[in-house]
């Protein structure tokens, strides 16, 4: 290069901090000490909370003590009932997991490492309010006692799935627990959110909106416009980002979170937002009650950012082995979100290692159980499966013409 020459550009492509046979590193995430971080009042405006973008809210030290401005104070029968459903939503998706072994299902998903966050809010949302999903929040239907065995006829994709087959296994969908029918295409259920909590308010009701997505899908279109119309009209909602460090093989960074955070971008279009330990059961139930209070009181939407570890592989079709250390997740700062609650229990005389394994060998029953019935209902591999003729059903409120004649030409 001559001497009065520019430099050459150069691009930056991000990678991971480590790779397989690297010791783990996670040296850059933003981290903070339990208690740390203020609660600010529920009316607090964006430009109050900017900080709170980059801090972290947490309640539960190492030592499993509630600590700190965001310790709710709930009975610890909530907790109980919330570790019980942790415990639950791991049985039932360790069991999934190995039906697809077995090509009883075409697919999983585990959310092994996640399951504080949808069976928190699940406790702290109104009865009537709307779930918009990702994939990794079944801990949602557990907690609200969706039938197993209808879960599991959707996973097997059998003649009693609810769904009729039309839809990837573990994409759910209960309306009667205002569980929004889950998209493969991430990202659509944000602007969806946003859309029905926009016609709650124009209906003048009282239910509001949560919807979900994971850190890679804040880089598609969709994450933008939901973040725009909740901002713009006050939406009442909740846009929960789950950034679990991983979008199947993509590490974090390559959506953007490498020279900031998924909740900073809450500040640029004026919606207050939280980081919050989402491996912390007392932190993701507080920071939702915190977000509820303001959705329902006409305060507009809250950016949550929730800092949690996908544990296991993507799905059935992905093997982490291939782009990242084989021992990461038991080297992942906030810990195991059941052992952190657990240990918590046992801190204030609500829980024992006794009754930790009681619980969780008759969970264990009761998944089985639940399992041994869906099977009587057909597998993917033995059938019987939902029958073709209901691929006309559910479109239409009458069936048109060309499709009855479409039908007999099918024989069904």
């Amino acid at each position: 290069m001559g001497k009065n020459e520019p430099p050459r550009l150069t691009l930056q492509v991000p990678e991971p901090p480590t790779r397989p046979g690297d010791k783990p590193d996670f040296s850059y995430l933003k981290l903070a000490p339990a208690g740390s971080v203020d609660r600010p009042p529920v009316h607090a405006s964006a430009a109050q909370m900017h900080d709170y973008a980059y801090s972290l809210v947490r309640v539960l030290d190492d030592a499993g003590n509630a600590v700190g401005p965001w310790a709710p104070q709930v009975d610890a029968e909530l907790l109980r009932n919330g570790l019980r459903a942790m415990m639950k939503t791991r049985v039932f998706d360790t069991r999934m997991q190995l039906a697809q072994r077995q090509k009883k299902a075409s697919f999983y998903m585990q959310c092994l490492g996640e399951e504080a966050l949808g069976v928190a809010q699940g406790l702290a949302l109104g009865a009537d309010d709307m779930f918009f999903p990702s994939y990794r929040q079944q801990g949602y239907l557990i907690v609200r006692e969706m039938p197993l065995v209808d879960m599991m006829c959707q996973i097997l994709s059998n003649s009693k799935d609810s769904l009729k087959g039309r839809q990837l296994p573990v994409m759910y969908s209960a309306r009667k627990l205002g569980f929004f029918s889950i998209s493969g295409n991430l990202g659509t259920q944000f602007i969806q959110a946003v859309g029905w909590a926009m016609a709650s308010a124009i209906k003048g009701d009282s239910r509001i909106a949560s919807g979900w997505i994971g850190d890679g899908s804040t880089a598609e279109g969709d994450f933008h416009y939901a973040l725009t119309f909740a901002a713009v009209y006050q939406a009442p909602v909740i846009l929960n980002v789950v950034n679990n460090q991983w979008a199947i093989s993509s590490f974090q960074s390559i959506a953007g979170g490498a020279e900031t955070t998924f909740a900073a971008r809450g500040v640029g279009y004026g919606v207050p937002a939280l980081r919050v330990d989402g491996n912390d059961f007392l932190a993701v139930y507080a920071a939702s009650l915190w977000a509820i209070e303001r959705a329902r009181s006409n305060l507009g939407p809250t950016l949550i950012e929730w800092i949690t570890y996908r544990a296991a592989a993507h799905s059935t079709s992905d093997d982490p082995s291939k782009y990242r250390p084989a021992e990461d997740w038991t080297s992942f700062p906030l810990g195991d979100p059941v052992q952190r609650l657990k240990q918590h229990l046992i801190r204030i005389g609500a829980w024992s290692d006794e009754e930790h394994a009681r619980t969780l060998s008759a969970l264990e029953e009761e998944v089985k159980a639940a399992q041994k019935t869906a099977e009587s209902f057909g597998t993917l591999a033995t059938g019987p499966l939902p029958s073709p003729s209901t691929m006309f059903e559910d479109v239409y409120k009458e069936i048109p013409e060309h499709l009855r004649q479409q039908r007999q030409q099918a024989g069904l």
